[in-house]
């Protein structure tokens, strides 16, 4: 008879005649949820763009999809914490920095980048926080990358380029100014962070919890902005258009808060418990090359030759992540012993 292997993760145990050691059950699934969450958030861009086609504010948008995903993610987070609110409030401090930093402070802050400059080198600002988690590491825990994590981190960067096609040339391309850099800046420390946190297994939290605490924290704290002015709120209920066909107004509004918000943070949270936050920020990346791939089929937007080189380079910077943290895995355990 074949050996059932204990369930670790909580995605059920492994059919009988399937043998795989934890270690393995764990990146699967981490990187399972991580590419459902980079592909979930990867659609707001599709989404939004019909929108700001009918005139909606980014401001508005954020809102009306951190708000939504609250509601869906509350009851859940509730339901999760089994009745015991002891986690909630000793981690009050850390949910309100997710909230406000993670989710609504980096949001807020790439679109008031892109106010200033092209979208372009604001994402590429915005998507080096893979190199800022590995830094603050090295700098605050003294966690050393190894020749493998620095050469991922090079590779991803590079792709990371490629991808955005930011050597193409077109026009406002390379417009760098600095108070969009500052913001962009800004927006990259909110995603470093937000890796950072999703990865504390030791708070007690459920994935769900943390979730719901954070959205519903970020929706208070940009209802703040949009009723003191600083985030203008403008929406409408006209129709917008993908591929072709107008849906109604309502429809990527949810789609927004449902697919790129609620399921997008849950799934990045239970990615980042099984994977750290190394690996999951840079298989994060990903959120790019999906955005153009969902950009290609809903939009019609077909992906240069040179986007897909990048697609591929970012993919050889993870794989060389992943052998990395699984040195600095085996050296942890070594000094342990």
């Amino acid at each position: 008879m074949g050996t059932v292997t204990p369930d670790i993760t909580g995605l059920g145990a492994i059919e009988p005649g399937v043998v795989r050691s934890p270690r393995t059950r764990r990146l699967t699934a981490g990187l399972v949820f991580a590419g459902v969450s980079a592909a979930a958030f990867s659609l707001s861009g599709v989404f939004a763009s019909g929108l700001l086609d009918t005139d909606w504010s980014p401001g508005a948008m954020v809102l009306a999809r951190v708000a939504l995903a609250a509601v869906v993610v509350l009851p859940l987070g509730i339901v999760s914490l089994r009745g015991d609110w002891r986690p909630v409030r000793r981690n009050l401090g850390l949910i309100a920095i997710y909230g406000a930093v993670s989710v609504a402070g980096c949001q807020f802050a790439y679109f008031s980048a892109v106010q200033y400059m092209a979208i372009g080198p604001a994402l590429l600002i915005e998507y080096t926080a893979p190199a800022a988690v590995v830094l603050w590491f090295w700098l605050r825990h003294g966690q050393r990358p190894t020749r493998a994590t620095i050469m991922g981190t090079l590779l991803a960067a590079v792709g990371l380029v490629l991808v955005l096609d930011l050597a193409s040339g077109a026009p406002g391309a390379t417009a760098m100014d600095p108070v969009g850099v500052a913001w962009a800046l800004v927006a990259m420390l909110g995603v470093a962070t937000y890796f950072v946190i999703n990865a504390k297994a030791d708070t007690g939290l459920p994935p769900l919890a943390l979730a719901a605490g954070g959205l519903t924290t970020a929706t208070l704290a940009l209802g703040v902005l949009g009723a003191t002015g600083l985030m203008p709120l403008e929406y409408s209920t006209a129709s917008p258009v993908y591929a072709g066909t107008a849906v109604p107004w309502w429809l990527p509004v949810v789609g927004l808060g449902i697919v790129t918000a609620a399921l997008a943070y849950v799934a990045g949270i239970a990615a980042g418990r099984l994977l750290g936050p190394r690996l999951s920020s840079f298989v994060g990346l990903f959120e790019v090359v999906a955005a153009i791939a969902f950009a290609w089929l809903l939009l019609g937007e077909l992906p240069g030759t040179i986007q897909l080189v990048g697609g591929v380079l970012i993919l050889a910077g993870v794989i060389a992540v992943q052998a990395g943290e699984k040195r600095t895995g085996a050296a942890s355990a070594d000094g342990r012993r």
